[in-house]
């Protein structure tokens, strides 16, 4: 649901496929020419910063949110592994103008994430968030076909005589006595 005008309209991905449609669409722009310089940001209004310091760093960044989103299908499952606010904050810090000319750094290398984490440890991602489709539906396949072979009677006639044996022979007993013998020597 996306927010114009004061009415509620239904959010569609179209508009959002470039930060220009998202700005033309969902904000407000002023009527004023551009800035023919950057304004004072200590003595500027907030729409003046706002304009000229936030969305134009910001509102690319929520775009590609969007289409990474779109990427790891947020808008088919109720689950997914992504975390928008990730995403965004590994986004802006690697587009910060002064960090221009260094390498990409990934989320949990940023410094100031490591120090967070540190102090604020998250839970481990569910294993079911963590595997593909078809990972998961390879491990869910392997199981039944497990279960499926160990409740075939040959098998479970193979089973009781592997259980007889290592009772038989008592495996531990006999590593037990060896030992034994050994330390005596």
């Amino acid at each position: 649901v996306c927010l114009e005008a004061g009415t509620l309209q239904p959010f569609h991905m179209e508009q959002f496929y470039s930060a220009d449609t998202f700005v033309q669409q969902s904000l407000p722009i002023s009527e004023a020419a551009p800035f023919p310089e950057p304004p004072d940001p200590k003595t500027c209004s907030p729409q003046e910063y706002l304009e000229y310091y936030i969305f134009p760093v910001l509102l690319p960044g929520m775009a590609e949110l969007l289409h990474q989103a779109e990427k790891e299908k947020c808008f088919e499952r109720r689950r997914t592994k992504f975390i928008a606010c990730d995403f965004l904050t590994e986004w802006l810090y690697n587009k910060n103008p002064k960090r221009k000319d260094e390498s990409f750094t990934e989320f949990f290398s940023i410094p100031f994430v490591k120090d967070w984490l540190k102090d604020h440890p998250r839970p481990p991602i569910p294993l079911s968030l963590l595997l593909s489709e078809e990972e998961a539906s390879i491990v869910i396949q392997s199981f039944w076909r497990g279960y499926r072979v160990r409740c075939d009677s040959e098998i479970q006639e193979l089973r009781q005589w592997q259980k007889q044996l290592r009772e038989n022979k008592n495996i531990i007993k006999k590593v037990k006595e060896f030992w034994t013998k050994q330390e005596a020597k």
